[in-house]
């Protein structure tokens, strides 16, 4: 029996692959969801907003192959008409024209259709949620996991970013020093992020010929952009917040957010559905804080979490791990790829 622990895209990748060759598992997932930092929320108005991971682009070759093999299907960001930029807080935003770059995509029906897709190929009872990993013990060449009861298994998988299970879970034996002084130093992605999406009942934007998109020097929103579903019946916008307004009260940080825009967009954007956040920060099964600042991306993609443990057995996989892309979607689906592999070839 193989342990995965975490239902984040690379962990239900991997089981996707394991399961196609009729290899046993379990997926343990602390959350009572699945999709972990990918989690697109369907409000009253019924619009997809993308609270966590949301676009990827034409050098992320490994999402555009699972999309295909998937059956699934993406679009091309909206960027057409003008941008705002507001490079001081108390001048007003500037339109400008951005220099003509590289697209990027979403995916149809959210990111989170993805995740699902991924699900509904599974057995479910072999994912089980509300499961925290606090101890692994390995002995006589299997391992025990111990959440909301002890697991036996051959074989582990930490599908889980590198700071969470460095700082969550007991290893015994202990895992070696410079693993996990790496690990409780790697960057998790969307950590210290905070979404933010608007919903409308129209996308009062185009009609005006402006691209929905926002960047801040000073904020509250920093970048936004138009959020409307592929086929454009339904409206939103979707972005970053300045992280450090996480310390202020949710109606404050509200009022803050529809002031910028009705400055900036005018009193259309206030007539607005729909308010909804995500501070990343505040989610435990994403953020581990460490004491000590960690710049963007740091260790992500580091050599040691291609290696195995345990004589073999013990895998690390998650976006952080992957050689390419690390941090991304595109990087959680190589990692996936790469840990079923292994895996596979192990029982052949």
């Amino acid at each position: 029996m193989n342990i995965i622990i975490g239902a984040g895209l690379s962990g239900l990748l991997t089981a996707y692959r394991l399961k196609k060759e009729g290899i046993p598992f379990k997926i343990l997932e602390a959350r009572s969801r699945i999709g972990g930092r990918i989690n697109t929320v369907l409000g009253e108005s019924n619009t997809p907003v993308e609270l966590g991971a949301t676009w990827f682009h034409s050098q992320h070759l490994h999402i555009s192959a699972l999309l295909k093999e998937l059956n699934l299907n993406s679009f091309e960001q909206y960027m057409n008409g003008t941008v705002f930029y507001q490079p001081v807080s108390n001048e007003p935003a500037q339109a400008i024209q951005i220099p003509e770059q590289p697209p990027s995509y979403r995916i149809n029906g959210g990111s989170s259709n993805l995740i699902n897709t991924l699900y509904q190929h599974l057995d479910k009872n072999d994912i089980l949620l509300d499961q925290h990993v606090t101890k692994i013990e390995f002995n006589n060449n299997a391992f025990k996991v111990t959440a909301s009861k002890i697991f036996e298994a051959d074989k582990v998988i930490l599908a889980i970013p590198p700071k969470l299970w460095s700082r969550k879970i007991s290893f015994h034996p202990e895992l070696p020093k410079d693993l996990l002084n790496i690990a409780t130093q790697t960057h998790t992605w969307m950590e210290d992020s905070i979404k933010v999406a608007i919903t409308y009942k129209n996308d009062f934007w185009t009609i005006r010929d402006l691209s929905g998109a926002l960047f801040s020097n000073s904020g509250p929103i920093t970048e936004l952009y138009d959020h409307c579903n592929a086929n454009r019946s339904k409206f939103a916008l979707c972005g970053f917040m300045n992280s450090s307004l996480k310390y202020l009260d949710k109606e404050v940080r509200k009022q803050e957010v529809m002031k910028q825009l009705e400055e900036v967009f005018g009193e259309q954007a206030s007539n607005y559905l729909e308010y909804t956040e995500c501070i990343w920060s505040n989610e435990k099964n994403t953020f581990e804080d460490t004491g000590t600042p960690i710049y963007p991306h740091q260790n992500n993609g580091n050599p040691l979490f291609r290696r195995s443990f345990y004589d073999g057995k013990l895998l690390i996989s998650s976006s952080e791990s992957s050689p390419e892309f690390p941090g991304y979607m595109d990087g959680a689906i190589l990692a996936g790829n790469l840990t079923a592999s292994k895996i596979i070839e192990a029982t052949r």
